[in-house]
């Protein structure tokens, strides 16, 4: 059986990582979305609020996982027996940085491979970035996340 990690910070999730999470769910018998608690960076939401978006939104996939992690994503892969890291390219420049912690995370666990996958065209441009960009001048995200998280993301705004 195969399990694959799709690690990420997801703050907010998007249309284009919903896209991702799909198409894994097809290619994997178990994908694990997991959110990257990184204390280094200032997230619009916490760790548990984005973990329970992201179960509200996947939970009509009977093989997928939502969880959180802290620290290296390998030992974390270890930890849940996870063979595959799943990632998203968006460009060209994506693919030179994912490719480095691929080979990065290939030498400190050799068994663990990672598997890239184009993001649709729909999607190319969308990053949490620039929802959280849209969002805090009040403009329409409504082509970039899911109705449902629309109203958690213009209250986080309205608080700041």
């Amino acid at each position: 059986m195969k399990k694959a990690i799709y690690p990420g910070s997801f703050d907010p999730i998007t249309f284009g990582h919903l896209d991702i999470i799909e198409r894994s769910a097809k290619l994997f018998d178990e994908v694990v979305v997991s959110v990257l608690a990184n204390s280094s960076k200032t997230a619009l939401f916490s760790v548990a609020e984005r973990v329970s978006m992201i179960q509200e939104l996947v939970g009509k996939y009977p093989n997928v996982a939502v969880d959180s992690f802290d620290g290296l994503l390998v030992d974390y892969a270890k930890s849940i027996d996870a063979q595959v890291i799943i990632r998203g390219l968006r460009a060209v420049t994506d693919f030179e940085y994912e490719l480095q912690i691929a080979q990065t995370n290939r030498v400190e666990l050799p068994e663990l491979d990672t598997v890239f996958l184009t993001t649709s065209l729909n999607y190319s441009y969308l990053s949490s970035t620039i929802v959280r960009e849209f969002a805090s001048y009040g403009g329409d995200i409504s082509v970039f996340v899911p109705e449902q998280i629309i109203p958690l993301i213009r209250a986080k705004y309205k608080k700041l």
